[in-house]
């Protein structure tokens, strides 16, 4: 199997500079079960939690790169994938974006900040502390001060070796704790990640092939919103599923509908990671 160091490597040096597949279908239970969550819960004020990275069948780079919005819908935050960033399809976020942007004026530039998508890892893991899940999948933002989640794992892989591989790579070991905003909300922090002696993925060859066979991938958990959400999100209007037309509705379209089939978003189906603020803004 190849190494995969010199592709981590080479993407953490580009991404420091300033600046899909079908979907398997799995059910929503199945799916939850599919997230990896760094988050404590409300009554927690530090946790430890271990993962195992696992390696890609080609030696490229496990962190997957992915564009997001993270923007407030029905007053919850959510990440919404950016389909001009990432496929150059429309997007009318970011349509919102750029029109605020060539007006010149302060405010505008200050409001367009909603708008824009953020640069998100998403990388294939084992949570050691729920290995019968099998593969999960860990989202995180990247951190333009080089103070996030990757610039935490660098050093090892560049110390250690490859924490990827499947007979000789190393768990990860990561510290979280309660910090508060100035307006004194708490958030999580990933403090600090360390790492394990070397192991293999599993002593059970057949759990540990069953792992690293696994064709799931970020595209089968992780939701790509259609266009008419993305619509209804950049004019200030709550999305609406209607079930007779199979596509979301707003405006007076939802308006006209409702009795009619329409709901709103179900929510039961959103990731750990949604209702998480956004932890920073990026230069424009």
């Amino acid at each position: 199997m190849a190494n995969s160091i010199d592709a981590v490597l080479a993407q953490y040096e580009k991404n420091s500079q300033p600046s899909g597949s079908q979907r398997q279908n799995i059910s929503q239970e199945d799916r939850m079960k599919k997230y990896f969550s760094a988050i404590l819960q409300k009554n927690e004020k530090s946790a430890q939690k271990r993962i195992r990275v696992l390696p890609t069948k080609d030696g490229s780079s496990p962190f997957v790169e992915v564009w997001y919005h993270e923007i407030q819908v029905n007053g919850q935050w959510v990440k919404l994938y950016d389909p001009e960033k990432n496929d150059n399809e429309r997007s009318p976020l970011t349509e919102v974006y750029n029109e605020l942007i060539s007006t010149g004026k302060k405010e505008d530039k200050e409001l367009a900040s909603q708008y824009r998508s953020r640069l998100f890892y998403i990388v294939k893991v084992i949570d050691r502390n729920n290995e019968q899940d099998g593969v999960k999948f860990w989202r995180f933002k990247h951190n333009y001060k080089q103070e996030g989640v990757l610039d935490k794992i660098l050093p090892i892989w560049k110390a250690k070796g490859d924490v990827t591989d499947s007979e000789k790579g190393r768990d990860l070991i990561i510290e979280l704790i309660k910090a508060k905003t100035p307006q004194g909300k708490e958030y999580t922090v990933v403090q600090t990640i360390m790492y394990d002696d070397p192991a293999p993925l599993h002593t059970d060859k057949e759990i540990m092939e069953g792992w690293l066979q696994d064709e799931l991938t970020w595209k089968d958990v992780y939701s790509k919103k259609p266009v008419e959400y993305l619509e209804a999100v950049a004019v200030g209007e709550t999305p609406m599923w209607n079930s007779e037309l199979k596509k979301y509705v707003y405006g007076e379209e939802a308006e006209i509908s409702l009795g009619g089939g329409t709901q709103k978003e179900e929510t039961h189906i959103v990731d750990p990671q949604a209702d998480e603020d956004p932890s920073e803004e990026l230069p424009f």
